[in-house]
């Protein structure tokens, strides 16, 4: 039989829930959750493989307009993803947006609907909150759109509806040998997964805008055959206002942290972990070129 492979990106508005359907179909923790907007900051890559097929799946950051440089990143990676796409799933959270118009009617989301010969599937997520009627209502909306190679409603938090996802894009798929080996999940090391793993954390543990400007780089990373592997990680924060809200009272709030983000990463990792955090000021880092640059966010642009 022939072998079908291609890239799937996953695009939306911030928290329609691409990370989730994405972590979903891998079966796999890959991208990190949170409830707040902006929490997947590059775009991450999760390979899905059956005897017959491999899907190389694109999470990209929430489709928004750049208020500063670290978002122009953001609006790069999706801009990349897309362009590498074979086939593009829009995602619709019919929540925030019942009749579908906040994606629509978005720029980047037009140029994607106007793009030829590329796969379109919309995806309608989160109808577990919805009422029957309104699905109905924006799913025909959709189809007299006549863009969609096919329209799926779900719900990536309760599982449902992701096997019609998974044939669908299997059955748009074309046809070519696999990029990547079987057993292989994704193309970033550990070490990226265990910042992003630590990153998450602070999104569930912090207020406001700490979150949003906080960044986590990996000093070291150990292993070792005997003990606990040993990383060191540091927290990059804007303004040194930051710095104590981080640490919390004498030391709390970041061993608090510090705690649960080891439970997850050895969870992610199978294997016992000893994390050692620190918190370092890099002075409005999310608009210096440089610092991003140092930080990962680099693009083909760079």
């Amino acid at each position: 039989m022939d072998t079908k492979s291609g890239y799937v990106t996953i695009i939306g508005k911030p928290n329609v829930g691409k990370s989730t359907l994405m972590n979903a179909l891998m079966g796999e923790r890959l991208s990190i959750i949170s409830n707040k907007p902006q929490t997947t900051r590059k775009r991450v890559l999760g390979i899905l493989s059956d005897d017959n097929y491999q899907i190389i799946f694109l999470d990209t950051p929430g489709i928004l307009t750049p208020g500063y440089l670290l978002q122009e990143k953001f609006v790069e990676y999706i801009e990349m993803s897309i362009k590498d796409a074979d086939i593009i799933l829009v995602m619709i959270d019919i929540v925030a947006d019942k009749t579908g118009e906040l994606t629509f009617n978005d720029e980047l989301v037009k140029k994607v609907l106007n793009m030829q010969g590329i796969i379109k599937i919309a995806v309608i997520n989160k109808i577990d909150k919805s009422q029957e009627a309104e699905v109905n209502q924006i799913y025909k909306k959709i189809e007299e759109m006549n863009i969609f190679n096919s329209i799926i409603p779900l719900s990536a938090t309760k599982k449902f509806n992701l096997q019609k996802v998974i044939n669908d894009i299997v059955e748009n798929l074309p046809l070519g040998p696999k990029y990547y080996p079987d057993d292989q999940i994704t193309d970033e090391p550990e070490r990226f997964f265990v910042s992003e793993i630590i990153r998450e954390k602070i999104f569930e543990q912090y207020k406001e805008e700490i979150p949003f400007s906080t960044e986590v780089v990996i000093d070291e990373f150990k292993e070792r055959e005997t003990g606990k592997d040993y990383i060191a990680a540091s927290i990059i924060v804007e303004r040194d206002s930051q710095k104590p809200i981080i640490i919390g009272k004498q030391g709390e709030a970041i061993k608090r942290l510090g705690q649960i983000a080891r439970e997850a990463v050895e969870l992610f990792l199978q294997r016992p972990v000893y994390i050692e955090l620190n918190v370092k000021v890099k002075n409005k880092w999310r608009r210096n070129p440089q610092m991003l640059k140092n930080f990962g966010y680099n693009t083909d642009n760079d």
